[in-house]
């Protein structure tokens, strides 16, 4: 019998945080760079099940599945229940094209009544309520790493980050997270 190697994944197990902000990492999930002309959205959203954004700084989402609006013609769709959206959007004849960054990414959830002065730390987007609803999303940059960020709740944001830059993403969020706090 071969010796198999258990990769351990990035960030396993690690919390952080204060008394006003938690740190976590969201459970893998399946992840897809979109592209596409105005006239394959039909076709997409259709494959998809939900409505692909076309309004910058938006997203839609229907059940584990999110597509977030990060460039005119670009998205980012996520399953958290990590269906295979390869095979989903394989069958789309209209004119797109489909990455799978599955492995690139992983996601932290910054929540609390802190997490927007957590991310305002590192974060040179307004992210107060009014500018960055429940909702919104947008590609950003936190401290020197670029990110996706989703707003999920009123104090709870869903931060994508490559994997390359996670610990440097986690280390800066834990950081703001206890300036926060105080």
């Amino acid at each position: 019998m071969a010796d198999v190697a258990i990769r351990k994944p990035v960030l396993a197990g690690r919390l952080g945080g204060s008394a006003t902000v938690r740190l976590t990492v969201a459970q893998a999930a399946s992840r897809v760079a979109l592209r596409a002309p105005a006239g394959s959205l039909a076709a997409l959203s259709k494959a998809l099940g939900l409505s692909v954004p076309t309004v910058p700084k938006t997203s839609g989402r229907a059940g584990a599945r999110s597509v977030l609006w990060i460039g005119p013609d670009e998205w980012l769709v996520i399953d958290e229940d990590g269906a295979d959206l390869m095979t989903v959007l394989s069958g789309v004849s209209a004119v797109h094209s489909a990455t799978d960054v599955s492995h690139r990414n992983l996601a932290i959830i910054v929540s609390g009544p802190g997490a927007e002065k957590t991310l305002a730390a590192g974060c040179p987007q307004d992210l107060s309520l009014f500018s960055f609803p429940i909702g919104a999303a947008s590609r950003t940059i936190l401290g020197k790493a670029e990110i996706v960020l989703l707003r999920t709740d009123k104090d709870t944001f869903r931060v994508e980050c490559w994997r390359s830059f996670s610990d440097f993403v986690f280390g800066l969020l834990d950081e703001a997270a206890h300036d926060a706090g105080h």
